[in-house]
């Protein structure tokens, strides 16, 4: 019945479909519907259930109406941004239980409406940024979005937060305002979502951004604040908060600030006893370096351990000064990055301070080799292990090597793209030294420079022409784009795990290339031997498995049962009695196809037409189209205050009334309540009857039920028999 109700709604919809393959031909047949950059100006008709992800962006669709959308009942996905829609019918979304995404952004909508989101009950991510709307309302859009993960809003235009806004939404991994225009926000309006994984702000208003920081300080784990000009704050970040605080991590993103600013925003920071992590990329700096080191020391140790400072501007760095006195807070930094930024020193005074760094990454500075002296001299970086000065100007790799060699805890050095040109036959490095990145360095070789402690080893990307470097520990070779004609020995390198050779210029290999075990004393399993036959077999045997199992499940009904089962399960997580108000119907009518002219002409004719009118509800007739058939019936029975069973031969051997039976056998039966009534249309042998249908055998048993009678003169005292059972 399945497969004919599904070739009903096709054929009813052909020319939709056609029209729908004309607008968009890669949702013919597919659960995936790309109709994006179609230059469509509406949402194609045709969507049907089977369509799981709906791509309509960059197209020009300006409206989206009630009907668009309705068919479309088991959609994820729709992607409807960078349009031009302006309007949206209020229940356009209203069949779409199980979407998950739903991309509006970069569109034309003036406001935001609650009842868009009201029944999006599966909705986890929204976005919505980058249209026209200046705020969000007096109340919260999202009220009914309890599942909600990320959400993304806001626009050049969004000026205002009310408090309120966000009520309903408890939990988000991301939320992202572009709130770069925002001028007015009440204080508490945040407060209200209790957990923010990470937050993305674009704020321009230094006065808001203080508000929103006291706002998010229980809330938000990682805060980023994009376009912000910092001014010189005088309030406190935690005015009137207490700790425990959540902020773990702060990103100033396209920021700008001055000395001044910058050192009242370091120490202000201090006061957010949970900040660990403070992040600055893409920042300017006006200012030469003169913070006030006096407020900044007097007010404590930075709690900071992990401090990255990418691609930023100082107008003025060949100016900046050494940061002297800074000494005091950084002596509990455990990470340090300042890569893009045209650092080409740091004064020794201040690196013999950083005694807990672990971790220092210089990548893509101006770092010369007599400045590299200076930055780390005899008891700088005391405890560091790892080390990156990629992409500097060094030169000598002999005297990179002795600074290097003077950091005594060092296991993790990256001097790749870095143009030595040349390699000594002897270097000095740490004893400790396991890892070395030379790649991209222009050494013509390698030499008794490179250190034997060495586990992994990459000197990928230079004119090696070959390799016979002694390295009893290596475990990692990197050798790609290089000029090796053969491999190297096997016997330099006795616990080598991985080698690399990609794009060399390898044409022959030597036996002493492949040394190792002798092929008689390796034993092999099975698998190892027989891989294929050994797959084979599990997969015949896995086939085998599954059609015995379908086989029994078939014999035994286990289908039914399953189904069953699931049906039962959904069922009692229903309420039992559907409130009054809700109540659409006098009666469900569950009856066979066959038996279809007595109810429709003669029962539904008698009842409909009485005074007063009895409500009937016919599978024919009331139930949705696009609804999954279960859902119908539980809802048709759940709706209606009685269900009448049209009983005969027929209905016991169909399977459409076995179906809405099984449903009505778990709602009804199960809850031992009077709302079935009975009507034998013809006599029905017991025997007929399923026996996995033991209650309604049962009830057929003890259970009064009206039986239609052939003679004309007794038909009405049946017709007001049945009138009195539907108004019990």
């Amino acid at each position: 019945w399945q497969v004919w109700t599904i070739y009903m709604v096709l054929a009813a919809n052909l020319s939709e479909q056609q029209e729908l393959k004309q607008a968009c031909p890669s949702c013919d047949a597919a659960q995936i519907c790309n109709c994006s950059s179609m230059g469509l100006d509406f949402i194609p008709p045709g969507l049907t259930a089977k369509i799981t992800v709906l791509n309509l962006a960059h197209n020009r669709i300006k409206h989206i109406r009630s009907q668009d959308l309705q068919q479309a009942v088991n959609l994820r996905a729709l992607l409807l941004h960078s349009n031009e829609i302006s309007s949206i019918d209020e229940d356009s979304f209203q069949s779409l239980t199980k979407l998950e995404l739903l991309d509006l952004s970069n569109n034309s909508l003036t406001h935001l409406s609650p009842v868009w989101f009201g029944r999006l009950l599966s909705l986890q991510h929204l976005h919505l940024q980058g249209n026209l709307y200046r705020d969000l309302g007096e109340s919260s859009p999202f009220s009914s979005l309890r599942n909600l993960s990320s959400l993304q809003l806001g626009n050049p235009q969004f000026s205002v937060i009310r408090r309120g806004n966000f009520e309903g939404i408890e939990l988000l991994n991301k939320l992202w305002i572009d709130g770069r225009n925002l001028n007015q926000y009440e204080q508490g309006s945040l407060k209200l979502i209790k957990k923010i994984n990470h937050m993305i702000i674009n704020l321009r208003n230094s006065n808001i951004f203080s508000e929103i920081v006291r706002d998010l300080l229980h809330s938000v784990t990682w805060l980023e604040v994009r376009e912000i000009k910092l001014a010189v704050e005088t309030k406190s970040l935690v005015q009137n908060s207490t700790a425990p605080f959540r902020m773990q991590k702060l990103t100033l993103k396209d920021a700008f600030c001055t000395d001044q600013s910058l050192s009242r925003i370091l120490v202000l920071l201090k006061n957010i006893t949970s900040l660990r992590q403070l992040e600055a990329i893409d920042c300017v700096l006006a200012g030469k370096g003169e913070w006030n080191m006096e407020e900044i020391a007097r007010s404590g140790q930075s709690l900071v351990e992990t401090i990255s400072i990418i691609n930023v501007t100082i107008q003025n760095f060949h100016l900046f000064a050494d940061l002297y006195g800074i000494e005091s807070q950084v002596n509990k930094l455990k990470r340090l990055t300042i890569a893009s930024s045209k650092v080409f020193m740091v004064s020794c005074s201040l690196a013999k301070h950083f005694s807990s760094l672990l971790y220092l990454d210089f990548n893509d500075n101006l770092l010369v080799n007599n400045r590299l002296n200076e930055t780390i001299c005899e008891g700088a970086w005391p405890s560091l292990q790892t080390l990156n000065l990629s992409q500097n100007s060094l030169k000598s790799l002999h005297e990179t090597a002795k600074c290097i060699s003077r950091l005594p805890r060092l296991t993790n050095l990256d001097i790749s793209q870095n143009n030595f040109g040349d390699i000594p036959d002897a270097c000095a490095w740490p004893k400790t030294l396991k890892y070395l990145n030379l790649s991209s360095t222009q050494i013509p070789k390698v030499t008794a420079c490179i250190p034997q402690t060495l586990e992994v080893l990459d000197v990928s990307a230079n004119n090696l022409k070959e390799f016979g470097l002694q390295l009893p520990f290596l475990k990692e070779l990197y050798l790609t784009k290089n000029q090796l004609k053969t491999l190297p020995g096997a016997a330099p390198i006795p616990n080598l795990v991985v080698m690399s050779v990609r794009r060399n210029k390898l044409n022959s290999f030597s036996k002493e290339e492949f040394e190792g075990a002798q092929v008689g004393a390796v034993h092999l399993s099975l698998m190892e031997c027989h891989r294929s036959l050994v797959v084979s077999l599990i997969c015949i045997l896995v086939f085998l498995v599954i059609l015995i199992l379908v086989a029994v499940g078939y014999k035994y009904h286990a289908v039914w049962y399953l189904r069953m089962t699931w049906a039962w399960l959904q069922a009692k997580r229903k309420p039992k009695r559907a409130p009054p108000k809700d109540i659409c119907y006098d009666a469900f009518v569950s009856y066979s196809e066959n038996d279809s002219n007595w109810v429709e002409n003669i029962m539904v004719r008698e009842l409909e037409q009485a005074c007063p009118p009895f409500r009937l509800c016919l599978h024919k007739r009331d139930f949705v189209p696009g609804k999954w058939i279960v859902d119908n019936i539980i809802d048709s029975i759940e709706k209606s205050h009685k269900t009448l069973f049209v009983l005969s031969e027929h209905f016991v051997q169909s399977e459409w009334c076995k179906y809405e039976l099984d449903f009505s056998h778990f709602r009804l039966f199960d809850e031992n309540n009077d709302a079935a009534i009975l009507v034998l249309l013809e006599p029905i042998q017991s025997q007929t009857i399923p026996k996995r249908f033991c209650k309604l055998r049962k009830i057929m048993n003890t259970k009064t039920y009206l039986e239609w009678p052939l003679e004309e003169e007794q038909q009405q005292m049946f017709w007001e028999n049945l009138k009195r059972a539907l108004k019990s």
